[in-house]
């Protein structure tokens, strides 16, 4: 081979035999022969195909179990809750709303009740009393009835009642919404029949002026059944007493006053 051509193919060279046979090893006379072990491999680790692993599983298993159904029930608990709060709520404020606006329609019924029977007491009634009795007239609510209880065509005491509706029996005890006498009694002697009253504060006394003439005012209680007002004036030689029983017919009996005259 021409190692200056780079070309050239190397020759095939057939292996040499050995002039000698190889020897074998020979231990020392001074070292007795140890056969070489190989080293031992550590073992590897293999996990027991059903070893402890699956028994953690199937408590964490269980512990999400519990976990679960746990938060269901709750919040099944809380919904149940929130329902029935919601519904307790509702009612309450549905009933607070009907009663609410049951009131406003009761109120309303009485405004409308009260206001056609002020209406109905229109136009008023012109009363007029005997013309030897001074004639005294005032205008009363349609509404009333008037019952002459005592005429005096034939002297002595002028009595007439008036009431809502049917008139009851004619009774000193019976309260009326209005009742009227005209007597030939001393208006003095009439005003000072209520002074007891007067004193113990179950009736107040005031003056007051009809048709141009002083007169006595009483409001309270003039007997344990009778709580009204009173008006007493003098007429030519007769005092005449205006008065109603009752404290419900106390705005009409004021409007009444208003309209009172007489033949001085």
């Amino acid at each position: 081979m021409n190692p200056q051509d780079p070309f050239q193919q190397p020759t095939y060279m057939p292996p040499t035999e050995p002039t000698q046979p190889l020897q074998p090893l020979q231990a020392s006379p001074n070292q007795p022969y140890e056969p070489v072990t190989p080293p031992a491999q550590a073992p590897v680790a293999q996990s027991a195909p059903y070893g402890p692993a699956p028994a953690k599983s199937s408590k964490k298993w269980a512990i999400l179990t519990f976990v679960f159904i746990f938060t269901t029930l709750a919040a099944i608990g809380f919904a149940v809750w929130a329902y029935m709060s919601y519904v307790e709520q509702k009612t309450n404020v549905e009933t607070k709303v009907n009663d609410a606006v049951s009131l406003a329609v009761k109120k309303q019924q009485e405004k409308d009740a009260d206001a056609f029977a002020e209406m109905q007491k229109n136009p008023n009634t012109l009363f007029a009393g005997p013309e030897d009795y001074g004639q005294l007239s005032f205008n009363y609510p349609k509404t009333w009835g008037v019952y002459e209880v005592s005429d005096a065509s034939s002297g002595g005491t002028y009595k007439a009642v008036f009431s809502l509706g049917v008139i009851p029996p004619y009774s000193t005890s019976q309260r009326y919404a209005l009742r009227v006498t005209i007597s030939s009694d001393d208006y003095e002697d009439i005003v000072s029949g209520y002074q007891s009253k007067v004193k113990s504060g179950d009736l107040t006394s005031s003056t007051v002026t009809i048709n141009d003439q002083s007169g006595t005012r009483l409001d309270g209680s003039f007997s344990k059944d009778v709580r009204g007002s009173a008006i007493i004036i003098k007429i030519r030689d007769k005092t005449a007493v205006i008065q109603t029983d009752a404290e419900t017919f106390t705005n009409d009996f004021n409007t009444l006053v208003k309209t009172i005259t007489f033949n001085k």
